[in-house]
């Protein structure tokens, strides 16, 4: 049976050569490859029934939006290199989400790339990757 690895994919370079190295990866050990992307959402928040179907209609605007603009050339790229990718667009706290689709999938490893942020942003707030090496179910490549 194949492994399974997950992409944490938004667009980013540093997410473009994540997907990237994850695919040479796959090659090599006859894997696939789930590519993610989640949009930040908080359930934390109440709406009256007219906002909630406007939001409704938002969120699958921007599932649509994220699969053909950002997921869909990074899959091609990857099924360019004859590995096998499957994309998946998700609403939730990027880290936590990333982590429960991990072990949705079943994967094996997840990929993530590190993004640029200056440093005392990432003191301050964090970011996926830090959060995601602390919390993952299995384990985490930061690519650089």
């Amino acid at each position: 049976m194949a492994n399974t690895y997950l992409v944490a994919v938004d667009g980013s370079a540093g997410s473009l050569r994540a997907a990237e190295y994850a695919a040479d990866r796959a090659k090599a050990s006859n894997s696939n490859i789930t590519l993610a992307y989640v949009i930040e959402w908080s359930p934390y928040s109440f709406h009256t029934p007219e906002e909630l179907a406007e939001r409704h209609k938002r969120r699958e605007e921007e599932i649509e939006r994220a699969q053909s603009t950002i997921l869909g050339p990074v899959a091609k790229a990857v099924k360019d290199k004859g590995v096998d990718a499957e994309v998946v667009v998700k609403h939730g706290h990027p880290s936590e989400t990333l982590a429960e689709l991990a072990q949705e999938k079943g994967a094996t490893q997840i990929f993530i790339g590190r993004k640029g942020e200056s440093r005392m942003a990432a003191l301050l707030f964090g970011s996926v990757a830090g959060s995601l090496v602390q919390t993952s179910p299995v384990p985490v490549t930061v690519v650089p």
